[in-house]
């Protein structure tokens, strides 16, 4: 098990084994999720945009220009 101590500024040092785990750098971002109250696990948010691949399907028909603009106006009428 590792541990780390927060300074007065909130900050952390993840211990290297946990970054070579995780496989994080200086400069990568992690991210905080909170799993049930008081706890939270750390996970890693360096994925590349390519993994994002096939998350989100294509429509089945294709839409235009004009229809993406006239549901954009809706939906921006909608927010005010």
């Amino acid at each position: 098990m590792s541990t780390a101590t927060i300074t007065s500024k909130g900050q952390i040092t993840i211990p290297a084994v946990v970054r070579a785990a995780l496989g994080v750098e200086a400069g990568d971002r992690v991210e905080f999720v909170q799993v049930e109250p008081g706890r939270f696990e750390l996970v890693a948010s360096t994925q590349s945009v390519s993994a994002l691949k096939g998350l989100v399907r294509k429509p089945t028909s294709p839409i235009s220009i004009a229809a993406m603009n006239q549901a954009i106006a809706v939906r921006g009428a909608k927010a005010r």
